[in-house]
């Protein structure tokens, strides 16, 4: 009887052991889950600021965002397009004066094809223009994205906190 009894008792202190490390365990993960909740996640950008900025001059919405490699790209592109824009726009007016003066249709076609080169190079400025506004958006609205690696198995873990 008496080892009966001192059984029970190794097996109701095993029992207490085990429930009081699992329940200090249970109270670790509520506090943390209960600091989680009392936090609230704010935006360190603006999406909307940096596409204001983007707006007012291409580029300032990528400074903002701290994207700085993206702005000579921005501004090459907006130069490139500017420059063949002139370009052609010369030479289109060349031929429209050669084909007013002359009246040589030899000129109708020099002078369609710079037209139309002229209006392609508008819509390639515009695109650029607003794909500026857009990435400026984009890189804002992610800027706080993280990529962090799992503490336990070290493979690579995507966070991201919305607040609705």
């Amino acid at each position: 009887m008496k080892s009966l009894a001192n059984h029970i008792i190794k097996a109701l202190v095993l029992i207490l052991l085990f429930s009081s490390l699992q329940l200090a365990q249970q109270r670790h993960i509520l506090s943390q889950n209960n600091s989680n909740l009392d936090s609230v996640f704010v935006m360190k950008k603006s999406p909307w600021d940096a596409v204001l900025r983007s707006a007012v001059l291409p580029g300032w919405g990528q400074f903002y965002n701290e994207s700085y490699l993206k702005i000579p790209i921005i501004w090459g592109l907006g130069a490139w397009f500017i420059y063949n824009w002139n370009w052609n726009n010369k030479n289109y007016q060349q031929y429209k004066t050669l084909y007013i003066q002359t009246g040589n249709n030899i000129y109708v076609g020099n002078r369609n094809f710079y037209h139309d080169q002229r209006d392609l190079f508008s819509i390639y400025m515009g695109l650029t223009y607003f794909l500026n506004l857009v990435d400026a958006y984009v890189d804002a609205e992610l800027f706080d994205f993280t990529v962090k690696g799992d503490n336990y198995s070290g493979q690579p873990m995507l966070s991201l906190r919305i607040k609705f």
